[in-house]
């Protein structure tokens, strides 16, 4: 029960950063977001981390978790990130929600046994994210930049917009089975920490060198929003992990269909009749994925 609750915050928390990073990425980038988003991040590790981190000692395998979880989680954003600036929430949340599908698998490539059931929703996953990414964007987004005042960017293809955020999928999936591997043998806090430090050292303080850190008026709420929420949502998917990897990396999957609805309410993000499609088969097969696995 405890991974389906936290799973479930989760969701509501990386919904959360969907929807903030999709304004935010818009406004300054998607480098420039991630360079935040980990700086905001890293303030409120730290204490954790000092405060709540316990007396440790790291051995080979937890520094190599924390090095793969740090590098792919901020990979991830990186990716996600840039295909939010590109595309449609609707579209790039379902295909990041594949994450949980992925880091079952990696479970099961570890070791972890799986029934036929799951292996048969990971496909009906995989046919869903195809369809979504299946229509080209009809209109260009309106925070897309205008490079002068005759001229407009090419409306990018669905299709590169779905490729990037699968990339991000993957990235993130791996950084499932890791962080719940983190949680099982750390506390909480060293959970939170290797993203925020990565990106930092990987993006912020080159960023920051180099002068090329954009910060918008408008973009600030959102960079605080994201980053305090994504911090709460490795705390909260930590937690409901350590008492099921595989249930609490489901459930909280279901963000893509909340940041969608969302999306549609907030900010009047159409989609074409397949991309729907391939959303509602989407969140069915990750729902099914989800029930199935809490029964065995």
């Amino acid at each position: 029960m405890i991974a389906i609750i936290f799973g479930l915050a989760t969701a509501v928390l990386w919904a959360t950063t969907l929807l903030g990073s999709a304004r935010s990425s818009r406004l300054i980038g998607a480098w420039s977001t991630l360079a935040w988003v980990m700086l905001v991040g890293l303030a409120l590790a730290v204490p954790l981390i000092v405060f709540g981190g316990g007396t440790v000692q790291l051995d080979g395998r937890d520094i190599f978790h924390l090095t793969v979880a740090g590098i792919a989680n901020s990979g991830g954003l990186l990716l996600v990130y840039t295909a939010l600036r590109r595309g449609k929430i609707g579209v790039v949340g379902p295909i990041v929600s594949t994450e949980g599908a992925i880091g079952a698998t990696l479970a099961v490539i570890g070791g972890d046994p799986v029934s036929a059931v799951a292996i048969g929703l990971l496909v009906v996953i995989t046919i869903g994210v195809v369809m979504a990414a299946s229509e080209p964007t009809p209109d260009p987004l309106p925070e897309t930049p205008i490079p002068d005042a005759g001229s407009r960017l090419p409306i990018p293809s669905a299709a590169v917009t779905a490729a990037i955020a699968i990339g991000g999928a993957v990235l993130f999936g791996i950084n499932l089975y890791v962080t719940s591997r983190i949680a099982r043998d750390l506390p909480i806090a060293w959970a939170i920490l290797p993203a925020r430090l990565a990106g930092v050292i990987g993006v912020s303080i080159p960023l920051i060198l180099t002068g090329r850190l954009r910060l918008a008026r408008a973009a600030v709420p959102f960079v605080i929003l994201v980053g305090c929420a994504e911090v709460a949502g490795v705390a909260t998917f930590s937690i409901g992990a350590r008492e099921s990897a595989a249930v609490a990396s489901v459930i909280a999957s279901q963000f893509a269909g909340i940041a969608a609805i969302a999306a549609f309410l907030l900010f009047g993000e159409w989609l074409g009749r397949l991309q729907v499609a391939g959303v509602i088969v989407i969140a069915i097969g990750v729902g099914a994925l989800a029930a199935a696995q809490a029964q065995a």
